[in-house]
Formats: C-alpha cells, sequence, structure tokens
C-alpha cells in the first residue's frame, strides 16, 4: 500500500511538472518568446542543412565544438524527423525546460531527500529569461543542479551507474550552454571538499569529469574571438538587490504575474516550514554520521545559490557579443535556495498535503501563462496570413517598426519573420549567426551571404538603406501602422499581401516570370 501510495505521488508530481511546462506552448501557434523564432530557425538549419532546397548548407558552416550551444536544436532537428517544424521546437524547449523539475529532484535525491521536492522547480521555467527565450541558460541552471546532486550521489554510494550519469549530464551542460559549464566544475569540485569530512572520498567523481574537460579544453582552443572577450568590468553593486524582482518575474504588463510570483514564494515558505518542522523533531534519532551528511549536504545548494549571487552582484550587463549577463544570474540564487528546503515528512497525509499544495502553485501560474500566451495568438493571425504568399527559399528582408499588439513587457515581434526561414528555408536580412556565437556561422566568402549589418540593426528599422541593403532580396515583410512603400525609395518593389501592420512586398522582376495568361 505504501509503495502505491509513493507511485501516485510520484505520478502526480511528473504530470503537473509536464503540464504546468507544455500547456502554454501549446497555447499560441507562435509563443510569444522574443528569441524563440531564431531558435527555431536554426533547429531548421540542423534539420535541413544538406538539403539543397532549403539553401542553408551554402550560407552557413556548422561550428558545434567552436560554440556548442547545440543541445537543443540538435534534439529539435531530431524530433522534426516525426513532426511538424514548430511543434518539434516547442517540444525539444518543452525537454530543455523540464531539465529545472528534474535537476531539482536530482539535486533532492543526492542530499538524502524525497525527489518529489523536485517538483518545486517546475514554476521556475516561467521566469522572466524563458520569456526572453534563454532557455539554454534557464535548462543549464537545471542540469547544474543536477550535477551537483548527482556528485553527492557518487560520493555517498558510489556506483557504475551514477558515474555514467554525472559524467553524461557534464556532457550535456557543456553543449548546453558553455558558459556554464566552469560553474558546473567547481560545483562538482566544491561539493566533493565540502563531503569529505562527512564521506571521506574524493576518486569517484574523478573520472566522470574527464570526457567533459577534454571537450572544454578542445572548445578553449578552437573558440571564436566571439567567445573571447576580455572579462568585465567587475564591480560590486549591492544597488541591484532591489531590482531583483523584475529580472525574476517580469515577463508580462499584466500586473498578476508578480502576484502570482508572491505566492510561489509564500507556498515554498509553507512548505519550507513544515519540513523544518518535522526536521527538527526527527534530527535528534538520526546517527552521528546521518546528522552530519544532513548538515554538509545543505552547503552544496547554499554554495550554489552564493555562487550566483555573486555573479549577480559583480558581471556587468554587455561583455563582447553577450548582452543581459548580470540579470540572468538573479533566477539561479532563488532556484538554489529552494533545494535548502528540508526533506518531505514521512507521514503519508502531510507528504501528500505538501505535494498538493506545489502542484496546486505550479498549476496556477502554469494557467496564467497559458492565458496570457493565448491571448497573444490572436495578434500573429495576420503574421501567418501574410506569410502563406511567401515561397520556398525566399530571401526575405524583414523591418519591425510597430511592437504594439503584445501583453509581453518585451517585444515578441523583434524576430518573429525568422518563422517564415525555418518553415521554408532561404534567407534572412538578420540572422544570429552574424553574431559569431552560434553553432550557425555565415560561411566566409560565400556570395550566399546576406549583406553584413551593424550591431542593433534590428532594433533600429528606421536607419534602413534600401539603395546599399535591399538588392540582395526578393521578398520584403514590415511590420507598421502605415503602408511602408516609402522605404524602397522607388525601387520596382510591388505590394503582394497586407494584414493587420503586416505588409508583403515583393520585386517586381518576379511579374515578369509569371507567364502571360492565355485566351481559350
Amino acid at each position: 500500500m505504501r509503495k502505491l501510495f509513493t507511485m501516485g505521488l510520484y505520478a502526480v508530481a511528473i504530470t503537473v511538472a509536464v503540464v504546468t511546462i507544455a500547456r502554454p506552448f501549446f497555447a499560441a501557434t507562435y509563443p510569444p518568446i522574443t528569441d524563440f523564432p531564431f531558435h527555431a530557425a536554426q533547429t531548421s538549419a540542423f534539420r535541413h542543412y544538406f538539403d539543397p532546397s532549403y539553401h542553408f548548407e551554402e550560407q552557413f558552416e556548422l561550428s558545434p565544438l567552436e560554440v556548442p550551444y547545440i543541445s537543443s536544436y540538435v534534439l529539435g532537428a531530431v524530433l522534426m524527423l516525426f513532426l511538424p517544424t514548430i511543434t518539434a521546437v516547442k517540444t525539444a524547449t518543452i525537454i530543455m525546460l523540464m531539465a529545472l523539475p528534474i535537476g531539482l529532484g536530482t539535486l533532492a535525491w543526492g542530499m538524502r531527500k524525497s525527489p518529489l521536492l523536485g517538483l518545486a522547480g517546475a514554476p521556475f521555467a516561467w521566469c522572466h529569461l524563458t520569456h526572453w527565450g534563454f532557455i539554454n541558460f534557464v535548462s543549464a541552471i537545471g542540469m547544474l543542479a543536477a550535477v551537483l546532486g548527482l556528485t553527492l550521489r557518487v560520493l555517498d554510494k558510489p556506483s557504475r551507474k551514477t558515474q555514467l550519469a554525472l559524467g553524461g549530464v557534464l556532457v550535456l551542460l557543456f553543449f548546453t550552454h558553455v558558459f556554464r559549464f566552469p560553474y558546473a566544475i567547481l560545483g562538482v569540485l566544491g561539493t566533493t571538499a565540502l563531503m569529505y569530512p562527512a564521506l571521506g572520498r574524493i576518486r569517484p567523481v574523478l573520472w566522470p569529469l574527464m570526457p567533459s574537460l577534454v571537450l572544454f579544453a578542445i572548445f578553449w582552443v578552437i573558440r571564436p574571438p566571439e567567445l573571447s572577450p576580455e572579462l568585465g568590468p567587475f564591480h560590486l553593486d549591492l544597488a541591484r538587490i532591489a531590482e531583483a524582482p523584475d529580472y525574476l518575474v517580469n515577463g508580462f504588463t499584466d500586473p498578476e504575474e508578480r502576484v502570482l510570483g508572491g505566492r510561489l514564494v509564500q507556498a515554498l515558505a509553507v512548505v519550507g516550514l513544515v519540513c523544518a518542522a518535522y526536521a527538527a523533531l526527527r534530527f535528534s534519532s538520526k546517527t552521528r554520521n546521518e546528522r552530519r551528511f544532513t548538515i554538509f549536504a545543505a552547503f552544496v545548494p547554499l554554495g550554489a545559490a552564493t555562487m550566483f549571487a555573486v555573479s549577480y552582484l559583480v558581471l556587468p550587463m554587455e561583455m563582447g557579443t553577450w548582452w543581459y549577463i548580470y540579470p540572468r544570474e538573479a533566477t539561479g540564487v532563488v532556484f538554489f535556495l529552494v533545494a535548502l528546503i528540508p526533506d518531505l515528512p514521512e507521514e503519508r497525509w502531510v507528504r501528500a498535503a505538501l505535494v498538493g499544495a506545489l502542484s496546486l502553485t505550479a498549476l496556477t501560474i502554469g494557467s496564467y501563462v497559458t492565458t496570457q500566451y493565448r491571448a497573444f495568438d490572436a495578434s500573429t493571425r495576420d503574421f501567418a496570413a501574410v506569410t502563406e504568399s511567401i515561397p520556398k527559399a525566399p530571401k526575405l528582408l524583414y523591418l519591425v517598426f510597430d511592437h504594439t499588439g503584445s501583453n509581453r513587457t518585451q517585444t515578441p515581434f523583434i524576430h518573429l519573420p525568422a518563422y517564415v526561414q525555418a518553415e521554408k528555408g532561404g534567407w534572412l536580412s538578420f540572422h544570429f549567426a552574424a553574431f559569431g556565437a552560434s553553432p550557425l556561422r555565415y560561411r566566409e566568402g560565400s556570395t550566399a551571404v546576406p549583406p553584413p549589418v551593424p550591431r542593433r540593426w534590428e532594433w533600429t528599422p528606421e536607419l534602413y538603406d534600401h539603395a546599399t541593403r535591399g538588392p540582395f532580396f526578393d521578398w520584403f515583410l514590415i511590420r507598421s501602422h502605415e503602408n511602408p512603400a516609402a522605404v524602397f525609395q522607388g525601387d520596382a518593389i510591388v505590394l503582394e499581401s497586407h494584414r493587420g501592420s503586416w505588409w508583403l512586398f515583393r520585386r517586381q522582376a518576379r511579374l515578369d516570370t509569371v507567364p502571360p495568361a492565355t485566351t481559350p
């Protein structure tokens, strides 16, 4: 009976986590995640790289070791073998975000606590960073938690399977977010040092480090200049503490999001207090070694939270190609503080009540995000209708002047035309490949590469000069309140379609290729 009860709780927790994370993605054809269209485009490039009808190989070179941010793209490309393009990318993203509850559950398991506590990680899938589209970074937080949990387990109860799992997650983390990888190595070494007085083991964690360290060494030698920026400037900025809520829950203009964030904190606090009360009652009955393990293990997530907190307070906003650096660290601080919640009580009704409280909180947040995403779906119907006229593999230039029509705090329209490349291939006037910090980079010396654009070009469409940038392209997709035909400066560009704020133009020369009508 007890085993069935436990299995039932795990089934509930897994179902709640999946529903919380997956449901919003299928409430909108195109999720209002700022960078998501380019994640779709790059995933499609991995899937169709050798398909000449998409023209990806002639534009791009793949650099999976030089810029190893490829785990989500490879996963999505495999899923595209069975699913439509956008559905495959959504599914891959859901799997990547599941690293949060899985990672937190693994950390709890390594700390000799119930993995059911991983359910507390599910709401973090809808943090501010996810709405921006920093999926790799968010997923890497969960993977780091899994690394720490597996390290604890390897030191506590060494086994070949756990060692293989630790080595595998480290490799996966390397290919997910390479600059989180050093955090993971520090985490493994720090955990080993912390637990040595309690467990007296070092050797079991050594060989699982080797494969990922070899990969990192290769990366460090061959990495492009864009991934070798000068570090800094670093300075301690305590004023950022007051800014932290904006970097945790600020995805929508609706104030209800902040309210739900507060309720999540309250729910976690209640669960933590109940677990702490039961843990205090049980603590004296534990053996000396068990007490030592519990105390030392608590310093593992505390150390991780401290590492993220220091990064948040000292890192700059921008380094080289990378932007929005220090705000990302705030999520990691809170996530690892949650791991300090003591183990769930053994009493079945209490454990069920706490899992129910965590489930209700997670589902409420997931339902809220679903409602917001569903509302955005109406804003993309005109986009979907207009882009139906675009043929396979277009040379597409896009400009976004109008960013209204969204409940997001950051525009979800800025990269929306990248979905055209994701589904139809071809060229784009702006692409993440131009940064040099993408696993896709433009092929040097190829005439198939679009004209280069200056930094932040996609955010300043008013600077567009058609005479210098327009000749490469045949299709022009513009989001504007007013007819933007004037940007073409008298060139032979004609209006193909117009829906709402979306205007689609094409070169007049294409009309000459259409056979003349015949008289019956």
